[in-house]
């Protein structure tokens, strides 16, 4: 459950907050309050050493409109290799907004990958009263089928990990 209001415990919790949209199409949402303000938060999304903290062990932010995010979870690799992970950002509200365009590797089957125009992780950052912020990460643009739940499950669970890692290594 997500903490609220003025008084924060010392952990800060994960709440997933998915829905399905007037459209009928998936919303992959995580929502978490952390104990700091927008701008210190921000950090954590787009400096190259605090990402590396949270999010891959070999992280680089190319924070831009039409930029990217490189990461490696080999701490051995370096970013020039084959099993890292580019996420180009769509664009950015700096302190506000990121958008990742999703794009779906070898990890995933081939009709996801082929079928796959429009996954998105739309990252929001929300000032809270007692300068806290509310960050929400939402995915959208899934298909359907199958193997496009296999895909969802994957990344209801990695996204999961990957804010309780934050949460862990923000200070």
């Amino acid at each position: 459950m997500l903490i609220l209001g003025s008084s924060l415990a010392s952990k800060a919790q994960i709440e997933n907050t998915s829905y399905v949209n007037a459209s009928k199409e998936k919303v992959l949402q995580l929502a978490m309050i952390v104990p700091m303000e927008v701008k210190e938060a921000w950090k954590y999304f787009s400096i190259d050493s605090l990402l590396s903290k949270w999010a891959a062990p070999v992280a680089h932010m190319e924070l831009r409109n039409g930029g990217y995010l490189m990461t490696n979870y080999d701490q051995s690799k370096s970013l020039d290799d084959s099993s890292s992970i580019k996420l180009g950002i769509v664009s950015y509200l700096e302190n506000e907004l990121i958008i990742f365009k999703v794009d779906l590797n070898s990890n995933f089957s081939k009709k996801v990958q082929d079928e796959d125009q429009n996954l998105q992780e739309i990252i929001q950052f929300i000032p809270v009263k007692g300068g806290k912020t509310k960050i929400i990460s939402s995915m959208i643009g899934w298909g359907e089928g199958k193997d496009w739940e296999k895909t969802y499950d994957f990344f209801v669970k990695g996204n999961e990990w990957t804010y309780k890692e934050l949460l862990k290594n923000m200070k």
